[in-house]
């Protein structure tokens, strides 16, 4: 059916509540792309196969990620009349026994995370079996978050359009076609505060109305989704999850600058992302949402997806340009800027995932709304990938403003296995590591570039006290040095050679004058590069210089690695009073390299064939193993 009014929305969006909150029981399986990983095909099968042997009459539907990605497989219940219920860490097996309990009438709260509320649903009832599992709200994971990007994501099925209407979806299109001028538009997200999710945090509006300005009567639009941060996944759960909220964002800020045409840049690593989005974009199309004349405006949009091959670079607004062009992905100068010169050489504007994501929910709510919400000069809400060394790992939404301590040990938490914090390094392989001495440092652009980190697109890694800082910085530089498109010196040197000094350092060759050198170049680094990659490079080591400049003295001076992790600057010992000849060293070392000396009797280790890979030690139950 085409969508062409108010009255039509309205008629889809009953038809959605009677999809998400059925007359009978409904079974929902998180099948994003964490789900996936953990075994949630395999639960869907299972929960479809024993429905039908014991021809249960339920409905049996996807989601996408509601965020605990630690939990997954995450099975949702519904029963009218009673609350929905969230069901963590699910296997084949504890499935069918679901199916089966339910059966029965009976649930199964030993292995539910939480029930979930809605005010959209007619009836929130909560049976006597289930008074004892936490509102969703009550978890410490969700206590402190506020969702506005991920809104939608683990409570629909995204490739169900009718519910995405049914949670308000389109609604602020109609009235963007209906109501307001470009202009208007413009002002509205200029006076929200919606600055880029992406990286750079550049005023939203600002780029619309650059772009709406820009001469031309060809325009693009560009959604980035060139997700290449290790460790982030935030960009990919939206698309997988909620990709009608971002379809709709471009087909608003496609109205707001005048453009007809628009491209989703995703990454060909995200093969269920993008199948997500073919079948959205084919959805819409068919509902009249994208095309000729949406909603009998005169407005026309299409969307195409152009697949990247996966290139860190291609973040990069001028490298994206290229690669969908089909050249090279690598980085040009500027000005003149996309927005007035953009992809083949028409104005275009750039946002990524997120930030579209945002859109629809401001022009529904309001400005105000968005700008009462973070910091002075950041506005509105940030999605985080938590993950290293932290209790609860899985996508985070917060309000800008809260203290990484409250990120750490509030959401996430604390530091797994009880050991202590060391660092959170946020912003991707270019962000900074960010010491304890300040946890009590708001989360927005201003305050974590004054740090010496960036706000990046959302990656944050917790470290605790076996991490090496300098190992850690050699890594984040192995990164950028593989992924450097080597167009500019500074770039494609400057990170070799800093790669290699921190090398030195690792495996006990560095100078005190090394410190000096990783300076100097650092800052020419900074100052010299093309792009933003080069540009923000040093940020692993100056920061760790600046913070944890102990730790390279230790390694330098003494030729001691303080977390016992560099290779060449420690040594294994079998604790020969601890040691009671159990041979589980001896079962896990690949190299044969420990010696059963008899029952009951100490092993022997021989230093010769041993690679300091640390299975022995993982293996000991006795602790009779050290790193020295």
């Amino acid at each position: 059916m085409r969508i062409s009014t108010l009255n039509d929305l309205e008629r889809i969006k009953e038809k959605g509540l009677k999809s998400i909150f059925p007359k009978k029981t409904k079974i929902t399986v998180g099948m994003a792309t964490c789900g996936w990983a953990t075994g949630a095909g395999k639960v869907y099968q299972a929960i479809s196969g024993k429905l039908k042997k014991t021809k249960q009459k339920a409905i049996l539907a996807r989601t996408g990620c509601l965020g605990f990605c630690q939990r997954e497989p995450l099975v949702e219940i519904f029963v009218p009349g009673k609350s929905r219920v969230v069901y963590k860490e699910m296997t084949p097996e504890k499935a069918q026994q679901l199916v089966a309990d339910l059966g029965n009438g009976n649930l199964r709260p030993e292995w539910a995370l939480c029930q979930l509320s809605d005010p959209l649903c007619p009836e929130n009832l909560a049976p006597k079996e289930v008074e004892q599992i936490p509102q969703y709200e009550q978890l410490d994971f969700y206590k402190k978050q506020m969702k506005i990007a991920l809104r939608n994501c683990g409570f629909i099925d995204p490739e169900n359009i009718k519910e995405y209407i049914a949670k308000g979806g389109y609604f602020a299109l109609f009235r963007v076609l209906s109501e307001m001028k470009p202009e208007q538009v413009i002002a509205e997200i200029k006076k929200s505060g919606l600055r880029g999710r992406g990286g750079a945090g550049f005023p939203t509006g600002i780029k619309w109305e650059t772009g709406r300005k820009a001469a031309g009567e060809t325009k693009y639009v560009i959604c980035n989704a060139d997700e290449g941060d290790p460790g982030a996944y935030m960009d990919r759960s939206v698309l997988e999850g909620d990709p009608y909220s971002v379809v709709e964002g471009m087909t608003i800020a496609a109205y707001a600058i005048g453009s007809n045409a628009g491209y989703i840049y995703v990454r060909d690593e995200y093969p269920l992302a993008v199948e997500t989005l073919r079948k959205t974009i084919a959805q819409a199309k068919k509902s009249g949402l994208l095309g000729k004349n949406i909603f009998n405006s005169g407005f026309d949009f299409k969307i195409r997806i152009s697949r990247g091959a996966g290139a860190f670079v291609c973040g990069e607004e001028t490298s994206l340009l290229a690669s969908v062009e089909g050249r090279i992905g690598e980085p040009r100068q500027r000005p003149p800027f996309p927005a007035q010169q953009g992809l083949w050489g028409k104005p275009t504007i750039i946002n990524n995932v997120e930030t579209l994501a945002n859109v629809p929910a401001i022009i529904t709510r309001g400005a105000d709304w968005y700008a009462g919400i973070g910091t002075a000069k950041s506005k509105g809400t940030k999605v985080f990938s938590m993950v290293g060394k932290v209790q609860n790992t899985g996508l985070v939404e917060v309000p800008m403003g809260i203290t990484l301590r409250e990120m750490v040990f509030e959401i996430g938490g604390g530091v797994l296995k009880r050991k202590k914090f060391k660092a959170v390094q946020t912003g991707g392989p270019s962000g900074g590591c960010i010491p304890e001495s300040l946890l009590h440092l708001p989360v927005d652009y201003e305050e974590l570039s004054k740090a010496g980190s960036i706000m990046g697109s959302g990656g944050m890694i917790v470290m605790d006290e076996d991490t090496c800082m300098i190992d850690i910085a050699n890594y984040f530089l192995s990164f950028l040095e593989e992924e450097s498109c080597g167009k500019c010196v500074p770039c494609r040197e400057g990170i070799k050679r800093m790669r290699e000094i921190l090398t030195d350092i690792i495996e006990g060759k560095g100078k005190m004058e090394d410190i000096k050198r990783l300076e100097r170049l650092a800052t020419a680094v900074a100052q010299g590069s093309l792009c933003a990659l080069g540009g923000t490079a040093p940020n692993p080591v100056l920061t760790t210089l600046r913070y944890f400049r102990n730790e390279y003295e230790a390694h330098i001076k003494d030729k001691k690695c303080p977390a016992r992790v560099c290779k060449n600057l420690i040594n294994y010992f079998i604790v020969e009073r601890k040691c009671n000849g159990c041979s589980l060293c001896i079962q896990a070392c690949p190299q044969k390299a420990i010696i059963f000396k008899g029952k009951k009797k100490p092993v022997k280790l021989d230093m010769s064939k041993c690679i300091k890979c640390g299975t022995c030690l993982d293996a000991c139950k006795r602790g009779a193993i050290e790193v020295r």
